[in-house]
């Protein structure tokens, strides 16, 4: 997967998808917003006072695209989104979202509609 590949999938996540929570979403577009938005909030967070805010800011901008991304990566596992409220649970429900996003999807159509495609850069 190429640099473009990645830039693509944070694209898709951001503009295609901010507050879209139908459909499924596949490991790679799932586990590469999430690298590309640890990176991000690692880096505001590094500028002391004004990153503090700055993190903030991008936090709250960011929220619904990681809501919507964690549903649809859940469907892609055939669960409700409904499951993503485990986080609510201190470590343990973290623990099993984790696991859950890290399993690999159905292979065929689910429920939650057909098997999602990783958007690729324009060649």
């Amino acid at each position: 997967m190429s640099f473009n590949d990645i830039i693509a999938i944070v694209k898709s996540v951001i503009l295609k998808n901010y507050c879209n929570f139908e459909g499924r979403a596949n490991r790679p577009e799932f586990w590469w917003f999430f690298l590309f938005n640890f990176i991000v909030g690692a880096i505001l967070g590094c500028l002391g006072k004004a990153g503090v805010w700055l993190s903030s800011a991008w936090s709250i901008a960011i929220l619904l695209p990681q809501l919507g991304l964690g549903v649809r990566r859940l469907h892609d596992i055939n669960k409700s989104g409904w499951y993503l409220l485990f986080g609510l649970i201190p470590i343990v429900g973290w623990i099993l979202l984790i696991y859950w996003w890290a399993q690999p999807g159905d292979t065929t159509e689910n429920q939650y509609g057909p098997v999602p495609e990783t958007p690729k850069a324009d060649a």
